[in-house]
């Protein structure tokens, strides 16, 4: 098995910097495992700490990188995951029974989904709302965030009050000919395609996750965000088309 440094296992260093300690922990434990696994010695935390601050993340965060790492690295020694080396004296660490166990743990996985919604690929807004929920394995509440942000989005570019909600208010933002989001350039058959196709996705995926617990797993969220994105790109786009005429 060969050694995955840090870096490889997540090379996003804003991803890594929004992670709690224990969510960070399982990707660290990772690395430590495959660390050990390569080179059959106990593991020192300088050296490890070192090895991060020297990898390829931006010099500019790689001194919070490091302190997260560490974060992490105490989280892992609590909960015996880690533990100093009876044979050594200082900072050499080996991997517990308990630490071996939990190597391919949720977190891991959770990190690993994440891979399925690239942040570059989605709108700005959904990005920065949605995504740190998403890379949590919270793939409900990153759902809902999204459609929320949807229907915020919508009721602002169409000036409506804060009374239009829901269904309701995406009719009457594309109603054909007369919503203010409407693309009148479009034929009347399109132009009502679009309003029930955004009265439809908040109906479908925004109402109910704003009633009751909803489990999805990640690639359900994956093609509900991603729609989300795309519907906010076309309100971008309408507002942009009425601005400029």
């Amino acid at each position: 098995m060969s050694f995955k440094p840090l870096y490889e296992l997540l090379p996003d260093a804003d991803a890594l910097l929004i992670l709690e300690p224990e969510e960070l922990a399982g990707i660290v434990l990772e690395s430590i495992v495959s660390q050990v696994n390569a080179y059959p010695e106990d593991i020192n935390r300088y050296n490890f700490s070192m090895s991060i601050a020297h990898g390829n993340y931006p010099i500019e965060k790689q001194m919070g990188i490091s302190q997260a790492v560490m974060e992490a690295w105490v989280w892992l020694e609590h909960e015996g995951m880690i533990a100093l080396s009876p044979q050594k004296t200082g900072d050499w660490y080996f991997v517990t029974r308990r630490g071996k166990r939990a190597a391919n743990n949720d977190g891991i996985l959770s990190y690993r989904n994440s891979a399925l919604l690239p942040k570059k690929h989605l709108h700005p807004l959904i990005a920065q709302k949605c995504w740190s929920s998403f890379l949590r394995g919270e793939y409900d509440t990153a759902v809902f965030q999204a459609y929320k942000l949807l229907e915020v989005e919508i009721r602002t570019a169409g000036q409506f009050s804060a009374s239009d909600i829901g269904t309701d208010l995406a009719r009457k933002a594309f109603r054909s000919e007369t919503g203010p989001l409407t693309n009148k350039i479009l034929p009347i058959g399109e132009q009502e395609s679009m309003t029930h196709l955004f009265a439809g996705a908040i109906g479908l995926y925004k109402n109910p996750h704003s009633h009751r617990h909803v489990i999805l797993q990640a690639d359900e969220a994956v093609e509900m965000i991603s729609l989300a994105s795309h519907l906010l790109k076309i309100v971008d786009l309408h507002i942009a088309m009425r601005e400029s005429n």
